[in-house]
Order: structure tokens, then C-alpha cells, then sequence
């Protein structure tokens, strides 16, 4: 059976919670659209978030591969369109708060998602769930880890298709930031296996 990596982090910047940890952890070896799920968390550490990340890929060799984030801000699951290839940011869980550092150095400007990111969106909305392309990842960890596994598929020739998907905040995380608008729980998770669906009819 066809795997499929599915990653998210650990709480950051004063969350108390991270629905894309519970999420990984819920959906590790559920089977959807024909892959079998690999759900793993990453550190929100810029030492080493990207190297655990590839570590992961290498073991489990995916035939897909969605790294999931938080964005306490945004009110729509929101596909990742490109990387960049810079850190600079404020602290991650660690203190170290990079500026106009690249990932790569002397790497690529940036690179696209390669993941179906129109059609995971159009699927997302006509099963009624708020979706947009965002066309930007930050320059957090988010950024920093899209990018440097782009980098290796590209670099290795491999066309495993990978990207970024950002989310909401859960309803319960909205009650200390009353201005954010909070998504239901099950609504984000049913709606990362709404993409990983669409993903599978797109190789097909």
C-alpha cells in the first residue's frame, strides 16, 4: 500500500495547543484514498525540524507527502502555493530567531508546491469548508521545512508530490484570542482527509 507522510508541530508562541499535532497523531495509520497515513510531529526548532522531517521521508519512503501548520490568524484551510528560501523570524521553541538567513545557501529563490493545490481547494469548498490558495507560507518553520523537502525531491529527481497546507485555530483555542474566528476540530481533520482524496484522483 502507497504511504502517505503527513506531518505537524508541536505547540509554539505561547499556544497552549496545536490541532495539527492532534491531527497526526489521530489520523497515524488510518488508511485514506488508498494511502496509509504516517503521522508524525515535528519540533518547532529550526536546528532540527527540516533534518527530522527528512529523516521521516527517507524511512518511510511516502508516495505523497503533507506537512500541516498552524496559522492563528487565518480563518480558511489554506494550501501552500510556494517556499522561499529564507528564515527570518521570531523565536522558535528554542530561542533562536534567524534573520534573512537562508535554508539553502546558494539554493533556489523558492519553489512551487507540487501537490494538486487547486483541486484540494475546489474539493474543500464544494463540501462546504472555507479554502483559499495562499500565496504565502511566512518565513517560519512552516516555510523552512516546505522548502527544504522540496529541495531534496527536486535535487534527488524525485516526483513525489509535496507541499503545505495551513489551518485554523480550533474553537478552544479562540477563547484567549477572542479576534480569531476558531474552526471546529473534526472540521479541519475531515478536511485534510478531504485533500489526501483528492490527491489519490489526482494520481489516478
Amino acid at each position: 500500500m502507497n504511504r502517505l507522510l503527513l506531518t505537524g508541530f508541536e505547540p509554539f508562541l505561547g499556544h497552549r495547543h496545536n490541532p495539527t499535532e492532534s491531527i497526526v497523531r489521530e489520523m497515524d495509520e488510518e488508511v485514506v484514498g488508498g494511502y496509509e497515513i504516517i503521522g508524525r510531529v515535528l519540533p518547532v526548532d529550526y536546528k532540527h525540524a527540516a533534518e527530522r522531517l527528512l529523516t521521516y521521508v527517507e524511512e518511510c519512503k511516502p508516495s505523497a507527502i503533507i506537512m500541516l501548520g498552524l496559522a492563528a490568524d487565518r480563518t480558511k484551510i489554506t494550501p501552500e502555493r510556494i517556499a522561499i528560501n529564507v528564515n527570518d523570524s521570531v523565536e522558535d521553541n528554542n530561542g533562536n530567531a534567524p534573520e534573512d538567513e537562508p535554508i539553502v545557501p546558494g539554493g533556489p529563490a523558492a519553489y512551487f508546491s507540487t501537490l494538486p493545490i487547486k483541486r484540494m481547494t475546489d474539493a474543500l469548498l464544494e463540501n462546504g469548508i472555507p479554502a483559499e490558495i495562499s500565496n504565502t507560507a511566512g518565513t517560519y518553520l512552516c516555510n523552512n521545512v516546505m522548502y527544504s523537502v522540496l529541495h531534496v525531491l527536486e535535487q534527488n529527481n524525485i516526483d513525489t508530490p509535496a507541499g503545505f497546507v495551513h489551518v485554523p485555530p480550533t474553537f478552544e483555542m479562540t477563547l484567549h484570542h477572542s479576534a480569531h474566528t476558531g474552526f471546529p476540530f473534526h472540521s479541519i481533520r475531515d478536511s485534510i482527509r478531504i485533500m489526501i482524496n483528492t490527491i489519490a484522483e489526482a494520481k489516478v
